[in-house]
C-alpha cells in the first residue's frame, strides 16, 4: 500500500488540486461563490472545467459523468467521452463549463411518483460544487442534483441541500440572538454502515438472496449469535483482505473510512467513517455501499446490505450520527464540562427535543421500507416507536430547570479496575442506550433507525428541516419576549422540556412495558410502512416542507406514491420468489426424500425388518408437504388479490395484511420441512452454511 496520506483523495478534485491548478483569482472567486451560495458564471466554469479535464486525463480518465442520486436510493451515471471532432477528421479532448454545470439525462424512466409520464423524458442534472468531483472506473464523476423539465425535484440530493440551507439559516439566527456570529451552520453526519458477507458460491445457490437480498426460507441454525463470540472478535483473514482493499479504494476517493469490526451476528460487520458535512457524507456513503459490493466479489464473497437478510439474528442498520457545527468548527451539541451553564447547548437541545416530538411521524417515515419493517424492534434494532435517550445528567439538568431549582453537579467519578497497574478510568456522565432510536451520545445524536440499504439523505432531510422549523419558532419567541435575553431563553427551554418530555425515555426500548408506556404517552407506534406513510401528507407536514422550500405538495405526494409502490413491488417480488423456490427447489426435494424413505420402508418390510422410523418420517414429511402446498395456494390467491387491488395505499396495505401474512405462514412449514430433509436433498445452503461459511 502507498503511504496513506498520499493515497487519500488521490482520485478527488479537492481543495489541494484546485489550489494547484486554478488561477488564484478563479480559485478565490469559486470558493466565495460556493460559500455564499451564488451561481457560477460561465467564464469561471470554463476555466474550472478545463483544469478538471486535464487532471482527469492525467489520471487515465477518458469519460465524464454527471453522478446523481434518483429516487431509486442508489446512484446513476451516464458516461460521455471527452472527445470532440476536428475539421481534419481527428479528435481533441474537450470539456466545457456548460457541460460541467448542466447535463440532460432521461427523466421519465426513474421513479417520479406521477410527476413525469413516459413521453415526458427531458430532465436536467446540475453540478453540486459543494461536493468534490472524483474519478471512478476511468470516468470523471461530477456530483449533481437532478430535476425534471418542469423543475420538479426527482432526486435525494436537492432536498438535502435545501434542508442544510434551512437549518443553517435558522441556527445562525438563533446564534445571533446569543451574541455568536458565524457565516453558516452545517449539519454533520458520520453514518456507521453494517453489512453481511457470505460466500459467493453459496449465494449463487439461493434464489431468494439473488432476487431479493434476503433469505425467504431458512431454518434456524444450531448456532447463531448466542455465544456473543463474533462481536469485536478476531477478523478472519479472508474478510480482513476484503476490508483492507475496501479501505484503499475508499481512501483514494476521499472517503473517511475509519473503524471496522465484526458485528454481533455471525458474518456481520461494520464500517464507520469520520463525520463530515451531510451532503458529502451522503455521497460518500453511496460510494461505500457500491464498493462494498464490487470488492466483495473480488474475494469470492457477496456483500448483503439488506436490513434483515437472516431471521433470528441481528439485522443491519445505518446509525446516523448527526450534529450541528458553525463554520468555525464549534460543535453546537457539545455540552462542555458544565452543560447546566451552557445556554447555547441547552437551547439547541430543547429545540431538538421539541422537533422530534412534534415530527415523530416524519422521522418514522424517513426510515420506512419493506426491508426495515422486518428489522425494527427485533434483535437489537430500535423499536418503531420514536423516542429520545438523554442519559442521567442531561435529564437531571432539564428536570432542575423545569422545577425552577439550581442543578447540583455530581463529582467526576473514576473506575479503578486493577489497583495501580491499569490507570483509573474517568466515568462518562451517562451510559449508552443501544435500544433508543434517537440517542444523545456525548456531542451528537445517534439516529439508529435507518436501514442498511438506505440513502442517508432522506433521514437527514427530515432532521435538518424539523430542527430548522423549531429554531425559527424559538427565534421568534425570544425576539418578541419582554424578558431579559437570558431569562427568555431559560423560560423557553423550561416550557419546551415540560411540554415535550414525553418523547424522552432512558430505559429499555425492547420491552413490552415500554410499548404500553409509549401508548400512555400518546407516542406513535407505526409498525409498518403502509401504516406510516399516510402521515406524510398531513397538513402540518406539507406546510413544513413548503415553508422551508424542501418539497411542494405535489412532490410530497409523489414521494409517498414512490414509497408505497416500492413497498408493494418488493413484496410482490419476494412472494413470487418464494413460489418459484417452492416449485423448483423445495417440493422436489421433499418428494425425492420421501420417495427414498418410502422405498426403504417397503424394502425392509419385504424382508421382515422393522421400518418404523422410515415410515413415520415419510408420513410426517408427506403431511408437511401437503400443508406446504396448501399454504402456497393461499399465497398465490393473496398475491393475485394484492396485484388486482387499485390505489397505491390500498395495494400496499393489502400486501402487508394478506401477502406478507401468507408468506410468513408458508415459511414456517418450509423451515420445519428443511430440518427433516436428508443432507443430499437440501435444496440450498442452510443458515449454518451461510453464516459460518466464510473460510479463513
Amino acid at each position: 500500500m502507498k503511504e496513506v496520506p498520499k493515497l487519500f483523495g488521490s482520485l478527488v478534485f479537492n481543495e489541494t488540486v484546485m489550489k494547484d491548478r486554478l488561477p488564484t483569482a478563479i480559485y478565490k472567486s469559486f470558493q466565495s461563490a460556493v460559500r455564499e451560495r451564488r451561481p457560477l458564471d460561465l467564464e469561471m466554469a470554463n476555466v474550472i472545467a478545463n483544469a478538471m479535464k486535464d487532471w482527469a486525463l492525467e489520471h487515465g480518465a477518458t469519460h465524464f459523468s454527471h453522478w446523481f442520486q434518483p429516487m431509486t436510493g442508489i446512484t446513476a451515471e451516464k458516461h460521455e467521452s471527452f472527445i470532440a471532432p476536428t475539421a481534419e477528421g481527428c479528435v481533441i479532448m474537450d470539456f466545457s463549463g456548460k457541460k460541467l454545470i448542466q447535463g440532460e439525462p432521461d427523466a421519465s424512466s426513474f421513479p417520479s411518483g406521477g410527476l413525469r409520464a413516459t413521453f415526458e423524458a427531458r430532465g436536467y442534472t446540475a453540478w453540486d460544487p459543494t461536493s468534490y468531483a472524483f474519478i471512478k472506473d476511468d470516468c470523471l464523476c461530477i456530483p449533481t442534483a437532478f430535476c425534471s423539465y418542469t423543475g420538479d425535484v426527482l432526486d435525494k440530493k436537492t432536498p438535502l441541500l435545501r434542508s442544510m440551507s434551512a437549518v443553517s439559516k435558522a441556527a445562525c439566527r438563533v446564534l445571533k440572538l446569543l451574541g455568536v456570529k458565524t457565516s453558516m451552520v452545517v449539519s454533520t453526519v458520520g453514518p456507521e454502515q453494517e453489512y453481511f458477507l457470505v460466500d459467493k458460491k453459496m449465494w449463487e445457490k439461493r434464489r431468494d438472496l439473488k432476487y431479493t437480498g434476503r433469505t425467504l426460507f431458512g431454518a434456524k441454525s444450531p448456532r447463531g449469535q448466542e455465544l456473543s463470540d463474533h462481536y469485536f472478535g478476531a477478523i478472519k483473514p479472508r474478510v480482513l483482505a476484503f476490508m483492507k482493499e475496501l479501505d484503499e479504494e475508499l481512501w483514494k476517493l476521499g472517503v473517511f473510512a475509519k473503524t471496522e469490526h465484526n458485528e454481533v451476528a455471525p458474518a456481520q460487520h461494520e464500517l464507520a467513517p469520520i463525520y463530515t458535512t451531510t451532503n458529502v457524507a451522503s455521497d460518500h456513503n453511496q460510494l461505500m455501499m457500491e464498493f462494498m459490493k464490487r470488492i466483495a466479489l473480488r474475494h469470492g464473497l457477496v456483500c448483503l446490505l439488506h436490513e434483515k437478510p437472516f431471521a433470528g439474528v441481528n439485522g443491519s442498520g445505518k446509525h446516523n450520527n448527526w450534529s450541528l457545527a458553525t463554520a468555525e468548527g464549534k460543535n453546537l451539541l457539545d455540552p462542555g464540562k458544565e452543560p447546566y451553564k451552557n445556554t447555547s447547548f441547552l437551547l439547541f437541545l430543547a429545540a431538538i427535543i421539541k422537533a422530534v416530538d412534534d415530527y415523530q411521524d416524519l422521522l418514522r417515515i424517513s426510515v420506512a421500507s419493506a426491508g426495515n419493517d422486518n428489522r425494527l424492534g427485533a434483535n437489537e434494532a430500535p423499536p418503531a416507536i420514536v423516542s429520545i435517550f438523554l442519559g442521567t445528567e442531561l435529564t437531571a439538568v432539564l428536570e432542575s430547570i423545569a422545577k425552577g431549582k439550581p442543578y447540583v453537579a455530581g463529582k467526576s467519578t473514576y473506575l479503578k479496575v486493577s489497583e495501580n497497574t491499569i490507570p483509573a478510568l474517568e466515568k462518562d456522565n451517562t451510559d449508552r442506550n443501544r435500544t433508543s432510536p434517537f440517542a444523545f451520545t456525548g456531542n451528537k445524536f445517534e439516529f439508529r433507525m435507518p436501514g442498511s440499504t438506505f440513502s442517508i439523505a432522506g433521514p437527514n432531510v427530515i432532521l435538518n428541516t424539523i430542527v430548522a422549523e423549531v429554531l425559527e419558532e424559538f427565534a421568534d419567541t425570544i425576539e418578541k419576549s419582554k424578558l431579559s435575553r437570558n431569562k427568555a431563553i431559560y423560560e423557553l427551554v423550561k416550557k419546551a422540556y415540560i411540554k415535550h418530555k414525553r418523547i424522552i425515555f432512558n430505559g429499555n426500548g425492547y420491552t413490552d412495558e415500554w410499548v404500553k408506556e409509549a401508548e400512555k404517552r400518546s407516542l406513535l407506534n407505526l409498525k409498518s410502512t403502509p401504516e406510516a406513510l399516510p402521515y406524510m401528507a398531513r397538513a402540518k407536514n406539507i406546510a413544513l416542507f413548503e415553508k422551508h422550500n424542501i418539497f411542494s405538495a405535489a412532490e410530497v405526494k409523489s414521494r409517498m406514491d414512490i414509497l408505497l409502490e416500492n413497498y408493494s413491488t418488493i413484496l410482490q417480488i419476494e412472494a413470487s420468489t418464494m413460489l418459484e423456490m417452492l416449485h423448483k427447489d423445495i417440493l422436489p426435494a421433499i418428494t425425492g426424500y420421501n420417495d427414498e424413505l418410502t422405498i426403504a420402508a417397503l424394502n425392509k418390510k419385504g424382508i421382515g425388518i422393522n421400518a418404523g422410523f422410515e415410515a413415520k418420517l415419510a408420513d410426517k414429511l408427506s403431511s408437511i408437504g401437503a400443508k406446504i402446498y396448501a399454504k402456497a395456494e393461499k399465497l398465490e390467491k393473496a398475491l393475485a388479490k394484492a396485484e388486482a387491488t387499485k390505489g397505491a395505499q390500498a395495494q400496499a396495505t393489502c400486501y402487508r395484511n394478506t401477502v406478507l401474512t401468507a408468506m410468513e405462514d408458508l415459511r414456517s412449514s418450509v423451515d420445519e420441512a428443511e430440518n427433516m430433509l436428508g443432507g443430499k436433498y437440501l435444496p440450498y445452503p442452510t443458515y449454518g452454511d451461510l453464516l459460518f461459511g466464510v473460510n479463513d
